[in-house]
């Protein structure tokens, strides 16, 4: 883990999931300052808005944040990689697509890689292709998701088993003691989405953060099976009638229009659930608090070592 958090430039072993519209300059900066990597997350945005994330974020923080593209879904895939290049920035996270025929260039320009996968077979086909880190996402994370649907505690410790490139947990982590677990499963460390959002720094609307907190264990759900576009958002009034249109039968482009970025903005950034969604992980049924990024990991690490000496103290306790 030691040599992880040296190359990547980490207190923590914490990184901030790619969150279109989410993961900003103001959220990206606190998690970088506070001794994780930020990361910047471009969604459909342009390369306008992109390259002036990027700016706000240099002027908010001098530790190292990264870049997340999710390579299937933004519609500027060859201008954010010149942003990645032009602004030098230290690391790129790789999503929702295939990352192999980008690693080299990274490469080529000193930019670390990371690769967010969902299964072994993609984990080894990333590590052959150069990856630096991988982050293994179990389908109880929120957002577009893999259709796999494997879960995070039995993804982790097959994919550690058959790769050496370090991996970190992603998918229902949002504390100490998931911290703790993912690492003996044999990560190297988390990332985390949901968790994040309700925090002070988050930009998002108040009725998003008031949202998770009131959240139960089932009050999030997976729309888009139907069309093969797996996706964990939090129920509401707007989710309630997509998952009613979609028992009736909706085409892929409908799907998609019902679900677009447009859609997420009016959730998220404006707090309307009646005509917006709000993407949430299953983690929000532990989520009761909106600290700073600071506090959240400082009692995540905290917790995490308490649980671990615990946990060890009563397992000496046993006898063979």
């Amino acid at each position: 883990m030691k040599h992880v958090l040296e190359k990547f430039g980490l207190i923590y072993p914490i990184i901030q999931g790619g969150m279109g519209n989410i993961s900003n300059a103001p959220l990206a900066a606190a998690v970088s300052n506070a001794g994780g990597l930020g990361t910047v997350g471009c969604g459909t945005m342009t390369p306008e808005e992109v390259e002036g994330i990027i700016l706000e974020t240099r002027r908010k923080t001098e530790k190292p944040f990264a870049i997340n593209i999710p390579i299937t879904v933004t519609p500027y895939l060859n201008e954010m990689i010149h942003l990645v290049i032009k602004h030098q920035i230290p690391v790129v996270s790789l999503s929702a697509g295939n990352p192999a025929p980008f690693i080299s260039m990274f490469h080529e320009h000193g930019i670390h890689v990371i690769a967010v996968i969902a299964s072994v077979k993609h984990a080894k086909k990333a590590e052959e292709a150069g990856a630096d880190l991988l982050v293994a996402e179990g389908y109880e994370a929120a957002g577009i998701n893999s259709s796999l649907e494997l879960t995070t505690f039995t993804l982790i410790p097959q994919i550690v088993q058959q790769v050496k490139v370090p991996v970190f947990a992603t998918g229902g982590i949002g504390d100490g003691k998931g911290l703790a677990a993912a690492l003996m499963l044999g990560a190297s460390g988390v990332q985390m989405g949901t968790r994040l959002i309700a925090t002070k720094e988050s930009p998002v609307h108040n009725t998003y953060k008031k949202g998770l907190i009131e959240a139960a264990d089932t009050d999030t759900v997976i729309v888009g099976r139907s069309v093969g576009k797996v996706r964990r958002v939090l129920k509401n009034s707007y989710v309630h009638k997509l998952v009613k249109n979609e028992q009736h039968g909706i085409t892929s482009e409908q799907y998609q229009e019902l679900t677009s970025e447009a859609q997420h903005v009016e959730g998220a950034m404006k707090g309307d659930f009646e005509n917006g969604f709000v993407n949430s992980g299953q983690i929000a049924g532990l989520i009761s608090s909106t600290p700073t990024v600071q506090q959240l990991f400082d009692e995540m690490m905290d917790e995490a070592k308490q649980q671990m000496m615990k946990r060890l103290q009563e397992l000496g306790s046993f006898s063979l």
